[in-house]
């Protein structure tokens, strides 16, 4: 009658709470910094509306390379140092916004822009919350994915940079369907890494779903905004 593994039963049931407590509280602060980043590149983007100009010059290389700097050397060197990571991720989100500038002004010059750019944004909300969900409550392993995604990402922008030279329409719709796809994975695989413990860091963890949800944006926008041009 007596349970002699009580206390060791006791102590694992604790640590699996305490496990479980320590991951809601880690991605309460991913979404909350994921939220935050979506809300300066909307700031971003629309101070960059008023530059375009300015924005669509050489400028936005020295902006692209800033961006590049501050993922790969600026951000794993400051994530866990309190008030420089949220500057950093904040400055980051917010030169992203100014970025996409060009291409908002581009839509939006374009009859219905507004209503493509609002559909743009509720079809990569949607798809953004249905895969998180479908990634946090099913019980396959997509982990393995990380190679391919990897691969696949190189492959689009040496893709992408090609069709700066080529300038067709077609092929920059086959991108971006592309891209679409790719970043849907991504996300995916990016919030299955969250929850296996994939990320030392809140920081790194918002980044990366923001970098999902930017670019799943941008090439749903260049899908509407291509096929809505064809259509004229």
């Amino acid at each position: 009658m007596y349970n002699r593994d009580y206390l060791s039963n006791e102590s694992s049931q604790y640590t699996q709470e305490s496990s479980k407590a320590e991951l809601m509280s880690f991605l309460k602060a991913t979404y909350q910094l994921f939220a935050g980043s979506l809300l300066a590149a909307t700031a971003g983007a629309y101070i960059g509306l008023e530059i375009v100009g300015i924005l669509a010059g050489p400028l936005k290389w020295v902006l692209f390379a800033v961006e590049l700097a501050l993922i790969f050397f600026v951000i794993p060197r400051t994530k866990h140092i309190p008030g420089v990571n949220l500057a950093v991720l904040f400055g980051f989100t917010f030169i992203s916004g100014l970025t996409i500038a060009p291409l908002l002004a581009a839509i939006f010059a374009m009859p219905g822009g507004a209503s493509i750019v609002g559909q743009a944004f509720l079809m990569t909300s949607v798809a953004f919350g249905g895969i998180s969900m479908f990634a946090m409550t099913t019980k396959r392993d997509y982990s393995n994915m990380g190679k391919f995604l990897f691969i696949a990402l190189i492959i689009m922008i040496v893709a992408g940079i090609s069709n700066i030279f080529i300038q067709s329409s077609l092929f920059q719709l086959a991108i971006a369907s592309a891209g679409a796809l790719l970043f849907s994975a991504f996300i995916l695989y990016d919030t299955q890494q969250i929850i296996r413990g994939g990320y030392d860091s809140p920081i790194e963890a918002a980044l990366s779903l923001y970098l999902d949800f930017f670019n799943l944006f941008i090439s749903l926008l260049q899908i509407l905004g291509i096929m809505n041009s064809s259509d004229d």
